[in-house]
């Protein structure tokens, strides 16, 4: 009880520290909760509450209301309905944003989750985005789904940060989330004071359909047009992270219907490649609407790689070993346990190398089972990690670094003889194109991936880098073989990759195309 009193304490003194005229609401409002008799309730009641065990039964039904729930027609602005009391400023000028219009417009844009807290693929497009489009004439505000980061046990309590500059907007109720059907009418009444002061051009959803659902919601009570961005597809990805899941299930079937639907009731769709357009012009969805973004790099990614002694000496990398390695989150659908097996036969061939696993995620544990029971050396470089398991060896081991500091990417890219991408040929794989590839290329890594379509579209086979077969070991340990005994073509595949990356994937010539994407 003192340990949740002292947080409560803690989270009051922050709120003060950003506005200190609250300090009496905030008082009654949260101390109020953790009277005497009643332990727990203050953590159980506030919006810090750890979110309830993953219930199927209770998720299909909540699915089901939100296809049985249809939203009327788009009006005219009207006024908003009261919002619920949250920890946010009262409503005034937004602080930082600029006296006058933006050239291009406003823009709104609807996240799961952001930076700074939350380091991903997902986040950091939506920052580079964002930056981009500022540079474009557009001004961009990023919104986060309702509770976050508190519901993902991130004690951050302010209601709005800047990141370089942009906007990030948080909806921050003072009940945790409890169905989705009427938490998207909570996140449409919190965000809705946001729309009358920003007054955007457009709202612009990206993957879920929860953010969707938002976004129409307030499109159809403030009169504004609705992108959806479908950078993923929700059901594909649960569908590859366990083997127990299947297609008929109903998690899939409904998470699938809802996506088809705010694909369709959206003014726009923008997805990454031309993959994942085909499909969603194969659920129904207007051709002429789907609009292509694809992923990009920060210029920064094109400039010369960081020398690599530093980093080589830090991973006890000798001179002239090659090294192989990958940037990822760490799921079954990544096919690392192919690359694994594939320095095992690189191994016992006479050519060891050092795999470079940069990253976290889920399968973590099991990867390094697998890299032992190969009886490939393993190392464990995380912070409190095991450290040099190899008994002082220097190739033909697998090193894991765990998840890094965006800023640090760079100098783990530069001992990289190889960057690959060893993807499984499940379906989320074949439609869904990586960032991480894009920014090895950038810097002239050669790279190396599975033979799936998403892949195809950012891989030449034999000019900006390897195609091979998929979940194939052998097929893996032939094709790095091929690369490492040839300095001459790494280096033309790279200087082809960095070529490409620069005239057509910096965020600043994919983002031109939301000129077309908005209304």
């Amino acid at each position: 009880m003192l340990k949740r009193t002292v947080y409560l304490l803690g989270l009051i003194w922050r709120q003060l520290r950003d506005d200190p005229g609250r300090a009496p609401r905030l008082a009654v409002r949260l101390l109020g909760r953790a009277v005497p008799g009643r332990p727990g309730a203050a953590l159980r009641r506030s919006r810090l509450a750890v979110p309830r065990p993953r219930d199927p039964r209770r998720e299909s039904a909540d699915l089901r209301a939100l296809l049985a729930h249809r939203p009327g027609p788009r009006q005219a602005p009207r006024p908003e309905p009261r919002p619920e009391p949250r920890l946010e400023p009262r409503p005034g000028p937004l602080p930082g944003a600029s006296g006058h219009p933006a050239p291009g417009g406003a823009v709104l844009q609807f996240v799961t989750n952001a930076l700074p807290l939350t380091n991903a693929g997902y986040t950091v497009r939506t920052h580079r985005i964002a930056l981009a489009q500022r540079e474009l004439g557009f001004d961009p505000h990023v919104v986060t789904r309702l509770g976050y980061p508190l519901s993902q046990g991130l004690g951050d309590t302010r209601a709005r940060v800047e990141v370089d500059g942009v906007p990030y907007h948080r909806l921050l109720p003072w009940l945790p989330a409890r169905d989705p059907l009427r938490d998207v009418a909570r996140s449409a009444a919190l965000a809705g004071p946001l729309v009358e002061a920003v007054r955007p051009r457009v709202l612009h959803a990206v993957s879920n359909h929860l953010n969707a659902a938002v976004a129409l919601e307030l499109g159809r009570r403030h009169g504004l047009p609705v992108v959806y961005e479908v950078r993923g597809f929700l059901e594909d990805s649960w569908l590859s992270r366990d083997p127990a899941h299947r297609e008929d299930d109903d998690f899939y079937r409904l998470t699938r219907e809802l996506e088809t639907r705010r694909m369709t009731e959206a003014d726009r769709v923008v997805t990454l490649g031309e993959a994942m357009r085909a499909e969603i012009a194969g659920r129904g969805v207007d051709p002429d609407k789907i609009i292509t973004v694809p992923n990009g790099v920060d210029e920064a990614f094109l400039e010369p790689l960081p020398d690599a002694g530093e980093a080589r000496a830090a991973l006890g990398l000798a001179e002239g070993a090659p090294v192989i390695g990958l940037t990822s989150s760490f799921y079954g659908y990544e096919g690392i346990d192919t690359l694994i097996g594939a320095a095992a036969l690189l191994r016992d061939g006479g050519t060891p190398v050092t795999l470079l696993l940069v990253g976290d995620g889920p399968e973590l544990g099991a990867l390094m089972r697998r890299a032992a029971g190969h009886g490939l050396p393993v190392e464990d470089r995380r912070p409190g990690g095991a450290g040099d398991g190899a008994g002082g060896a220097r190739d033909g081991r697998v090193v894991f670094t765990g998840r890094v500091p965006m800023r640090s990417v760079r100098q783990y890219h530069a001992v990289l003889d190889v960057f690959a991408v060893p993807r499984r040929a499940d379906r989320v794989c074949q439609l869904v194109t990586p960032l991480k590839p894009i920014e090895a290329m950038a810097g002239g890594i050669p790279v190396i991936a599975s033979d799936v379509r998403a892949l195809r579209e950012i891989v030449e086979p034999g000019v900006t880098g390897t195609l091979t077969l998929p979940e194939d070991p052998e097929a893996w340990a032939n094709s790095l073989a091929d690369l490492i005994y040839s300095r001459d073509r790494r280096r033309k595949i790279g200087e082809a990759a960095r070529e490409w990356v620069r005239a057509e994937r910096t965020w600043r010539a994919v983002a031109n195309r939301y000129r077309d994407a908005y209304p």
